[in-house]
């Protein structure tokens, strides 16, 4: 099976990466003002990060990798 993959996503892609990352955005912000915790994946495993590490962490879209 062969799986290719666009360099950019369709305009309905897009929409809803955009949705997506916004969701996820409100979310973090939400766990930071609570003083809880959040779970990411960076590296290849999951990461706990503390509520003052949170908006350190900005992850690229597409790949996942710190930007």
């Amino acid at each position: 099976m062969n799986i290719t993959q666009k360099a950019t996503p369709s305009k309905e892609g897009q929409l809803a990466l955009n949705a997506l990352q916004s969701a996820v955005t409100k979310v973090l912000e939400k766990k930071k003002r609570l003083g809880q915790y959040a779970v990411i994946w960076q590296d290849g495993k999951p990461k706990i990060i503390a509520p003052n590490e949170q908006q350190q962490t900005q992850r690229h879209p597409q790949t996942g990798n710190a930007v």
